[in-house]
């Protein structure tokens, strides 16, 4: 199940975990099983970046990621799987089948949308500012299989792997925009900028249902006042590790060793990226909130 940080250890809610059922552990979260219908999430300080696991823990990354997704999941006008906040670093959701496919909203001309342009693998609408981190003409349904390794994805080739119905892609590609465009607003009162999002979705009672968790690790948020086309952006999300990473040739070094059939080895992080990312990800949560950490 791997290490739990100090903090985690010594929260005596969280400690009721380990009578449940283990299930499984993500990247970030352990899954516990309550009943029949319910599971428990437990968010950990784990990090992870480019599908890689680090030993290092971010201090308050879990409490952050949870009451994170307590705040998204009430704000947002749609239905979901979420019941209540156990504690500081848990949840309580309703079990459902989740659909394979990760969808994702690009609101700026960032991150792999880049690459992919770049390479012809992608394309974008007439018009469209190319110059980094411009604004996109609209937002963009983005999807990729759900996998160790996630592959974008168009309508055509989720229709064809049989990911889901024409009917379901639909419903998904309009309801996972106007969900970006509710929290760009949220945001944006907030002095942030949502740059793009990740969602992911069940079938919960015959009905497909926002599942998962949304946080700083499900999306790209930056600062507007420090906001500037044609430059990397300052991330208030795991994004400070990612740079930190592609800048010191270590996200080529995880290519290649993948490229090798190998697993990449992970770096030390830094202590001063640790704790701009704690730094970071508290700011984030009580800007958007309006609520102490």
């Amino acid at each position: 199940m791997g290490s739990w940080s100090t903090s985690e250890q010594l929260n005596p809610i969280s400690v009721k975990a380990v009578c449940l059922k283990f299930l499984t552990s993500g990247k970030v979260k352990d899954l516990y099983d309550i009943d029949s219908e319910t599971l428990l999430f437990k968010f950990s300080d784990r990090v992870s970046a480019y599908d890689v696991k680090f030993k290092e823990y971010i201090p308050q990354k879990g409490k952050v990621l949870c009451k994170f997704a307590e705040f998204w999941f009430n704000e947002i006008p749609v239905s979901n799987h979420f019941v209540k906040r156990q504690s500081d670093t848990e949840i309580i959701v309703k079990k459902m089948k989740m659909l394979p496919i990760e969808c994702v909203v690009r609101g700026y001309f960032y991150g792999s949308l880049v690459n992919r342009w770049k390479k012809g693998e992608t394309t974008l609408p007439e018009g469209t500012d190319t110059t980094l981190a411009a604004k996109l003409l609209e937002p963009i349904f983005d999807p990729t299989t759900k996998s160790e390794h996630d592959i974008p994805i168009n309508k055509q080739k989720a229709l064809g792997m049989k990911l889901v119905t024409d009917e379901q892609y639909a419903w998904l590609e309009k309801t996972s925009i106007n969900i970006y465009n509710s929290m760009a607003e949220i945001a944006e009162n907030a002095g942030f900028i949502l740059a793009d999002l990740k969602l992911e979705f069940g079938i919960l009672n015959g009905k497909i249902t926002l599942g998962d968790s949304i946080g700083p690790d499900e999306y790209r948020l930056w600062p507007r006042e420090s906001y500037k086309v044609g430059k990397t952006q300052e991330a208030y999300d795991k994004q400070i590790l990612r740079d930190w990473l592609t800048e010191h040739g270590y996200q080529k070094q995880f290519d290649d060793a993948r490229d090798a059939g190998k697993e990449p080895v992970a770096p030390t992080i830094p202590h001063e990226i640790i704790q701009k990312m704690t730094n970071r990800y508290v700011t984030a949560y009580e800007k958007l909130t309006g609520q102490t950490l």
